[in-house]
């Protein structure tokens, strides 16, 4: 009997995904475990594997298209099998569901591309000519998977020079991979994006990613009525400490993580701000978990450092650093960001002094951490070169008030300022 596979909800804030590549096609056997498609979240680009054996006889949604959560993705049985009245109930209406995708088979479309590659290789007189364009939809974007724009732009190649091999001359995943910088005849002109003084611009999709960073920071900006307490910090004992941890072999601890560390630290001492507002009622959390926001090509992530109250600098340090790197390796799983009840944004790495940063939901405060600047301070009434640490705590009003959000900024300054009180 066949089955119907729907959009799956790979994150607690999905609400639709784009299919950036199918690994199979109408037609293929399928494997239980083996690898279908990759579809990209508000989250990242995971893949999806089949729960099922049998054939793929059917694709509700397209390479590049978007469908929301529980859309039907696919529908895997036995060959030959009568799928119309299963797509029936699922409401999708379509009347000739199955052969479809058959019009259009992939290796029809490679067939296609194949020549154009060899009359380039034909005729080098003409290559400035014949310099490889990609296909274009009717309003003139570029026809390529969100999985192969995010490739192209990590290897920093021109996606509207690759030849796509997909589906209507549709860019995908390998074509970026297989990519070869297009090379001109000596004495020809470069290429450039537009004449000097002439205007141009591109446009380019939104992420499913970035959508919902939108989204999300502007509910949380617009009906979470934020205030901002700020405080200087004396670094001194901190900088002094840190070289001291890191001259034993084997360990490495950051600044990012001895922030981490004292935050945890503090919000056990100042439960309100560990808290979240959930429309009726206040939930007040007993567990610390501290999200450390992360950069990413297409926006920002937040993985979870869990019970980070209970771990020492060393474990935050290499937890922080594993989690930096499936960021960034696109690998991040849904356990990874999920859970947070208190958030740290941190640009020092940039040279950001100070800033200020909006409430991550449902939590109630976001701290955001500047750069340690060298400046003079008065100490036992002279004037002597200091190391200062600016940090901006955003509240949620609803929740926290100005006095709590004080009292928990100058524990969280007494720990950094004595740092041995992270380690008692």
């Amino acid at each position: 009997m066949a089955e119907v596979i729907l959009m799956p909800k790979l994150s607690d804030t999905m609400t639709e995904g784009v299919v950036a590549e199918w690994h199979k096609k109408v037609g293929d056997t399928v494997t239980a475990g083996e690898l279908l498609a990759e579809i990209e979240t508000d989250k990242a680009t995971m893949e999806f594997e089949s729960f099922y054996d049998g054939v793929l006889l059917h694709i509700g949604i397209q390479q590049g298209e978007t469908a929301p959560v529980n859309d039907v993705l696919a529908i895997i049985g036995e060959k030959g099998e009568d799928i119309k009245a299963l797509l029936a109930d699922a409401k999708k209406g379509e009347s000739a569901p199955a052969e479809e995708p058959k019009e259009s088979p992939a290796p029809v479309v490679e067939e296609k591309a194949a020549p154009v590659v060899q009359e380039q290789k034909a005729a080098p007189v003409a290559q400035p000519a014949a310099q490889p364009v990609a296909a274009t939809s009717g309003d003139g974007r570029i026809l390529a998977s969100p999985l192969a724009k995010k490739l192209a732009e990590e290897k920093g190649i021109d996606v509207g020079l690759v030849q796509g091999t997909g589906e209507n001359g549709r860019i995908v995943k390998r074509d970026v991979e297989n990519y070869v910088p297009y090379e001109r005849p000596a004495g020809g002109n470069s290429f450039t994006a537009a004449p000097a003084g002439t205007e141009s611009y591109r446009d380019e999709n939104v992420s499913q990613m970035r959508k919902v960073i939108a989204k999300r920071l502007a509910e949380s900006k617009f009906t979470a009525p934020h205030f901002y307490l700020t405080l200087e910090i004396d670094m001194d004992n901190a900088i002094a400490s840190r070289k001291a941890m890191n001259a034993q072999e084997g360990v490495k601890v950051s600044f990012n993580d001895m922030v981490v560390k004292a935050v945890a630290m503090s919000l056990r001492k100042h439960p309100t701000v560990n808290s979240a507002w959930m429309g009726d009622f206040i939930r007040r959390n007993d567990h610390i978990h501290i999200g450390v926001a992360v950069a990413v090509e297409d926006g920002l992530l937040v993985p979870v450092v869990r019970f980070a109250d209970t771990k020492g600098l060393s474990q935050i340090g290499a937890e922080v650093k594993e989690f930096a790197q499936k960021a960034k390796d696109k690998k991040l799983q849904p356990q990874d960001w999920e859970g947070n009840t208190f958030t740290i944004s941190n640009l020092g790495m940039y040279g950001i002094e100070e800033f200020t940063a909006i409430i991550n939901p449902p939590d109630s405060c976001i701290l955001a951490v500047g750069g340690i600047k060298q400046v003079p301070v008065v100490k036992n009434g002279q004037v002597v070169p200091g190391n200062i640490m600016k940090v901006t705590l955003s509240c949620d009003h609803r929740v926290v008030d100005g006095a709590s959000g004080s009292e928990f900024l100058n524990t969280f300054k007494s720990y950094l300022e004595n740092p041995v009180m992270m380690l008692v």
